[in-house]
């Protein structure tokens, strides 16, 4: 039996599930997990329960309209030996967070992921980088495991994957993401609205930070590099907090004067956490295990263990190398 089949008969027979993503969760890493609650809760009257590793968590706007609020609880209160772990999204164990340590106790883990750096854990490991996204992959498990998707679970793992493909632009986008995202599509939920939630919600204070970042742009062009930075002065003084900036990137890589753009955004304990994204020639998913982090070729992520300019040099001289 392939990997898909079996965690879909250990899904089958569960009554209890615990999911989880990684810290600082993306729409794509919350709207599976959520999503594939939402299904086994619905289709099967499974117990679930479902966290990440921050503390305190803060889940985002976007979700509450879509999910019982009771299957989210602080990473403190997920079970400690669950039976059944299911972890969406998680490149690697030590992006769980806090939730790392339930691996070892749990009676089964199950590992759904699109990431071509993830090296493999969990008991049962559903892998596929070339999927446009974790919900891609859940949409597939569903389908295996028969039964219809609540509106709700369908608009979790829509948000997933619109969010992972650029809006269907990016080049992971396949006939497949396209025939699954049609699929949720036929369920009854508000597309625009939920559109206008995850990309037309941005605070005044926000777009100010914005200006700061772009009036801060460099370009290098031995390096095919363009990028910016933030602090975490800049932070406090507009007072955004750092997860409203995950899109930041996403304006930056609309420079035509490089093939690479990067924006480092400084963390509480001082690190700077270091988004990559390249138009296509590069490579940056090595560039970013070469450093502890992880993603995909185009688009890939790490925390600096150095200073903001000790932290540009070293991405200087990997483009350069």
């Amino acid at each position: 039996m392939d990997e898909l089949g079996r965690a879909a008969e250990v899904l089958a027979r569960a009554p209890s599930v615990a999911l989880a993503c990684h810290v600082n969760p993306d729409p794509d890493a919350l709207g599976s997990m959520l999503g594939l609650a939402a299904f086994l809760h619905a289709r099967l009257g499974t117990t679930v329960v479902c966290s990440w590793g921050n503390q305190p968590l803060a889940p985002p706007a976007w979700i509450e309209p879509l999910v019982d609020a009771r299957w989210i609880v602080e990473a403190k209160a997920f079970p400690r030996t669950p039976e059944v772990m299911v972890c969406l999204d998680t490149a690697s164990s030590d992006r769980l967070g806090d939730l790392s340590a339930q691996l070892a106790r749990a009676g089964e883990v199950i590992v759904i992921d699109h990431h071509k750096t993830n090296p493999g854990f969990g008991s049962i490991l559903v892998l596929d980088p070339a999927a446009s996204s974790t919900a891609e992959l859940v949409v597939r498990l569903v389908e295996r495991m028969g039964g219809e998707l609540t509106d709700e679970a369908a608009a979790l793992l829509y948000a997933g994957i619109v969010t992972d493909t650029g809006r269907f632009q990016y080049e992971a986008t396949t006939p497949e993401t396209l025939r699954v995202a049609a699929l949720l599509r036929a369920r009854s939920f508000d597309h625009a609205r939920l559109a206008q939630a995850l990309f037309e919600q941005s605070s005044v204070g926000y777009l100010r930070l914005l200006g700061v970042a772009l009036g801060r742009i460099q370009l290098d062009p031995a390096a095919n590099l363009v990028w910016t930075y933030l602090t975490q002065t800049d932070l406090s003084s507009s007072g955004v907090d750092i997860t409203e900036t995950d899109d930041l990137i996403d304006v930056v890589r609309t420079a035509s004067g490089a093939d690479v753009s990067c924006v480092l955004k400084q963390q509480r304990d001082g690190r700077f956490k270091v988004s990559l994204r390249s138009r296509g020639a590069t490579d940056v998913g090595a560039i970013a295990l070469a450093n502890g982090g992880g993603g995909h070729r185009l688009a890939a992520g790490y925390t600096s263990e150095t200073g903001l300019e000790d932290s540009v040099n070293a991405i200087v001289q990997a483009l350069t190398a």
